[in-house]
């Protein structure tokens, strides 16, 4: 955006366009910027109910944030709708600050100090980073997680509900087509996504000592035995 105001920019995905000032509202983004949103904000709050529901009778779950302001990240859309979430179950969230290797280690620590029996991992690129440090200590510490991208469970993670980020790049592609036949960015309205993926691993499962719950293997999209 500080680059040009002029080249056509297509979005593969974000968490909330119009709040981050990239467009000026979904259905006309009014400028030189348009493609794909992923709602993150929206899908955390039924993240929190699938991992209560395979983790029966859990209490309290931590959350890892790639903010540095822990007041900041409560004060989001997508913390006010865990939030909701949480109170409906009876859940305790413990909001935990973890950006690159030192502090998602600390994380870890404080998650064990607290007796955190599950943690979920918001959308943020350090964790695409450093995902495989994450996986290590969920393993370590037999704690059951969900994660905002499918990678996580192929690697090793408990499960995950998301968007199909394969899907998102043919949507984006779809941008880029009309784009070079002559439409205009400000004219195409932001996509929001339609289907979401639950992706569960047995293994991942059996390793920490947890039985997955049939009715949630049976909504899952796909199974990792």
């Amino acid at each position: 955006m500080k680059a040009t105001s002029t080249i056509p920019i297509v979005m593969r995905t974000a968490a909330d366009p119009v709040r981050a000032g990239f467009v000026s509202s979904l259905a006309r983004p009014g400028a030189n910027i348009t493609g794909v949103t992923s709602i993150t904000a929206k899908l955390i709050g039924k993240q929190l109910e699938l991992l209560a529901e395979v983790v029966p009778g859990v209490k309290r779950i931590a959350v890892l944030s790639a903010d540095p302001d822990p007041a900041r990240f409560m004060a989001r859309d997508e913390y006010k709708e865990m939030e909701a979430a949480a109170w409906v179950l009876g859940v305790k969230l413990q909001v935990l600050t973890a950006r690159d290797p030192d502090t998602i280690d600390n994380a870890f620590l404080a998650m064990t100090k607290e007796r955190a029996q599950a943690f979920i991992v918001t959308p943020a690129p350090p964790y695409s980073e450093h995902g495989d440090r994450i996986l290590k200590h969920a393993a370590k510490n037999r704690l059951p997680a969900i994660y905002f991208q499918r990678i996580f469970v192929e690697n090793g993670g408990l499960m995950s509900y998301a968007t199909n980020n394969a899907d998102e790049w043919r949507r984006a592609a779809v941008y880029v087509d009309k784009i070079l036949k002559g439409a205009k960015p400000a004219d195409l309205p932001v996509e929001q996504p339609t289907t979401f993926e639950l992706l569960i691993n047995l293994k991942a499962a059996k390793q920490i000592g947890l039985t997955s719950p049939p009715n949630a293997l049976a909504r899952a999209d796909r199974v990792i035995p």
